[in-house]
């Protein structure tokens, strides 16, 4: 059960960081280099959010439970832009599964990198 939410948990990741992505094209003005730019740059900055203070091997995670701040400025910020784009049972559906999918390693005891807590 761990192993299967620890799936989920990538398979949510990187629908934030597409949605990010998404939603930096969409917000990127009338020309194309301001679209591409933008939606490298909003999934690149969740990554380095991600990577510095939540991500499994990252020297400088947060321990829980401040380690949710910066995992749902992430997960918010994906689901808002797809509510504003338009999308709002996407939206719904990842912040829905992201949450149910922390609350299932929370029971189970497990960190995101599938080690025991306590």
């Amino acid at each position: 059960m761990r192993i299967a939410n620890l799936g989920l948990r990538f398979l949510l990741e990187l629908c934030a960081l597409t949605a990010l992505a998404y939603g930096g094209w969409l917000a990127g003005g009338p020309h194309l280099w301001q679209r591409v730019l933008l939606a490298v740059l909003a999934p690149l900055a969740a990554a380095l959010i991600w990577g510095r203070w939540v991500a499994p091997r990252s020297d400088r995670k947060l321990a829980d439970p401040l380690r949710l701040i910066p995992e749902w400025v992430v997960f918010g910020a994906a689901t808002a832009v797809l509510v504003v784009a338009g999308h709002p049972v996407l939206g719904g559906a990842l912040a829905v599964l992201a949450a149910a999918n922390r609350f299932a390693l929370w029971r189970l005891n497990s960190d995101t990198d599938g080690r025991a807590i306590g």
